[in-house]
């Protein structure tokens, strides 16, 4: 017998692919060739990383009541449809003023509108697929994530250089149109609100608890969050400064050059996703992780060591190596942890909040540092905040491992608790 949900199901996956393609590049908007544009423009490194910095505490702030607001609303699509217009609103400011204050408006709008797009697609996914199919439709999402990314980069930097920053504008204006077509075209029948959230009918709560209080009640997620949050203040500086450490040794041409990065770090991303989602199906999420924690001091050293433009190809290879093995292995792991509970993207965004600290830090620290002890040093010191990273996966592996295992190891491990405890 044919279950009813199966035909808008299969309808939605399409739909669904294809908003991720077209996300990635309206949720950048301008926003990687911020920092060339405003070097541009007379500003210096130290105040261009402030300026992210501010946008990236804003947005920091607003993901966890978004990712609550996600969980809660039976309207999950409207969450992707509205902040994709505040956001290609918002980067358009940019080209009309470069004043501080305006830009950095600019930027908080960008970030609070795009807090909710994460959480959103997420439980969108999950309740499309449900938890057993969450692991493998997430990777084939971030790989077409990343592929629009590229997609976007590539074309943003050939527009830009024939024609200026405007024309990347409107190339994420384009993007975002796409993305709300996209988004229209999921099925509301599709979507079940309480898988979407991880939410099991039996749950007494009814996952009403939220925030960051979710974190504190869970240690593996605990763990997570702080292991993330030191990856990112190293990570989160590192392509756009070093995009602004080879400009500024008039190594490429600005646009080319940022857009240069993406393609390469995208590129990887793609093939990354698609590994990472076989590896945790097999290993589990726990080697995934480590490895993409080790990721970023090797690409510290390396970026330290060649500020050219042939350092762009191993320096953003690492970057996709790290990135990708987490596009895939976090949103898994967060689902996997707090399925039941019905805390599903509040619990996502509360990560994302941990995680969005130390990026939203890292470019404030990282252009400062640059600016006073040089882009080797900054890179170098970047790189190792992931040596935290891994201390706590390796330290808290016995509590960890058995939250990240594959999904037939954690079924086999209830199954014998069950049986134990039977009379």
């Amino acid at each position: 017998m044919t279950n009813k949900t199966d035909t808008p199901a299969s309808k939605a996956i399409w739909p669904l692919l294809s908003l991720n393609f077209f996300m990635a590049d309206m949720q950048a908007g301008i926003g990687p060739f911020l920092g060339v544009f405003l070097l541009a423009h007379g500003w210096q490194s130290g105040l261009i990383g402030t300026v992210m910095t501010v946008g990236g505490v804003a947005g920091m702030l607003m993901t966890t009541p978004a990712g609550a607001l996600v969980d809660a609303t039976r309207r999950k699509k409207l969450y992707v449809i509205i902040p994709g217009i505040c956001t290609v609103t918002a980067s358009g400011i940019i080209l009309l003023s470069q004043s501080f204050w305006l830009v950095t408006a600019s930027q908080v709008a960008t970030a609070v509108a795009g807090a909710a797009i994460g959480p959103a697609v997420s439980g969108i996914t999950l309740g499309i697929v449900r938890q057993a199919g969450f692991n493998r439709q997430n990777g084939h999402n971030q790989a077409l994530n990343h592929a629009g990314n590229m997609t976007g980069a590539g074309l943003s930097g050939l527009l830009g250089w024939q024609f200026g920053f405007t024309a990347v504008l409107l190339l994420a204006a384009l993007f975002g149109i796409l993305s709300i077509v996209s988004v229209s075209m999921i099925p509301g029948a599709a979507i079940d609100d309480d898988e979407a959230r991880g939410l099991h009918q039996s749950n007494e709560d009814n996952g009403k608890v939220g925030g960051l209080t979710v974190l504190l009640e869970c240690k593996p997620l605990l763990i997570l969050a702080a292991a993330l949050a030191l990856f990112h203040l190293g990570n989160g500086a590192m392509l756009p400064l070093y995009g602004l450490a080879v400009v500024a040794n008039k190594q490429g041409d600005p646009a080319g050059f940022v857009a240069i990065t993406i393609v390469v770090a995208q590129g990887m991303m793609i093939l990354v996703s698609l590994i990472a989602m076989r590896l945790a199906e097999k290993e589990g999420y726990w080697l995934v992780l480590l490895i993409s924690f080790i990721a970023l001091p090797i690409r510290g050293i390396i970026a330290a060591h060649v500020m050219n433009k042939w350092g762009v190809y191993p320096v953003q290879i690492l970057d996709g190596v790290g990135a990708g093995l987490q596009s895939v292995a976090v949103p898994g792991l967060v689902a996997r942890i707090l399925d039941g509970t019905g805390r599903v993207n509040v619990g996502q965004g509360a990560v994302m909040t941990v995680q969005g600290l130390g990026a939203s830090l890292s470019p404030a620290i990282g252009g400062w540092m640059a600016q006073g002890i040089g882009y080797s040093a900054m890179f170098l010191i970047l790189g190792s905040f992931a040596l935290g990273s891994i201390a706590l996966w390796l330290g808290f592996a016995s509590v960890l491992k058995p939250a990240c295992a594959r999904r037939s190891q954690r079924h086999d491990r209830r199954m014998a608790t069950a049986l134990a405890g039977a009379p």
